[in-house]
């Protein structure tokens, strides 16, 4: 039976100042936007994408998914306390991020990007979306290190026991994340793009492969608490997954059909 290390949350201690793991996850999530955004642009001049666009993306990208995955968190996961206690909104050193709202809020910013640039909104998606997994990646990383977001508990030979929540193995399901959401869905997006495909399909990969992930691993990770399950037996996350499935299976078809 494995033990969480319970690692220290803070990275850095300088003074009273800290610096936390789940901040230095988010770093590096943009500064892997930024590699290989750049590595991109000067392998693929023909795309006509600039290192201006590119600096105006993490920009604006950084504020849709701050923004947006507070927001949601707010409005998916715990609406009516926060509509009792409204200055905890803006209370995120507390935690509480969502990713369906980041990704949202991440949708908003690249359509106000792609509108002032006069650049195709699909084509900014396509652009993006294949770096966007490390980032996942690392956000997991982040939940794991921090001890939280736990698995069910399980008679796997490889359960964890997480001491800060009980004593029982449970599935390390943010690894699990960490796997598919980041590494093999960054895998399969940045091989797929990496020849020209009709305009939306790679976006179109990125939301079945995420939320199809982001399902099966729902079935291995602890419901939060405050809300358990959801009806027919599913969780919030699951619930706000399929969707995301459903619009990549049309967007793929769609793509495909107008290219023809």
């Amino acid at each position: 039976m494995l033990v969480h290390p319970q690692f220290d949350p803070i990275a850095v201690h300088i003074g009273s100042f800290g610096i936390h793991w789940y901040g230095l996850m988010y770093l590096i999530g943009f500064l892997s936007l930024l590699w290989l955004g750049k590595w991109r642009i000067r392998r693929n001049p023909e795309m006509g994408w600039s290192d201006r666009d590119l600096d105006d993306i993490l920009f604006y990208g950084a504020l849709g998914v701050i923004l947006g995955g507070r927001l949601g968190y707010v409005l998916f996961y715990q609406p009516g306390h926060f509509l009792t206690h409204p200055a905890e909104i803006f209370a995120i050193w507390q935690g509480g991020m969502s990713f369906h709202g980041g990704f949202l809020g991440v949708l908003f910013a690249m359509a106000l990007f792609a509108r002032k640039t006069g650049k195709r909104w699909l084509n900014v998606m396509d652009f993006v979306a294949p770096m966007v997994p490390i980032g996942l990646g690392a956000g997991r990383l982040g939940n794991f290190i921090n001890g939280e977001l736990w698995g069910r508990v399980t008679d796997l030979p490889w359960g964890m026991v997480f001491p800060g929540v009980d004593m029982l193995p449970r599935h390390p399901s943010q690894l699990y994340e960490f796997g598919l959401e980041g590494v093999l869905l960054f895998i399969v997006l940045w091989t797929f793009s990496s020849k020209p495909r009709p305009a939306g399909t790679v976006s179109a990969l990125f939301l079945i492969g995420y939320g199809a992930s982001r399902f099966l691993v729902e079935f291995a990770r602890e419901p939060d608490d405050f809300l358990g399950l959801l009806s027919l037996g599913m969780s919030m996350g699951q619930w706000l997954s399929l969707p995301m499935v459903l619009a990549g299976i049309w967007m793929w078809r769609w793509s495909r059909s107008v290219s023809k």
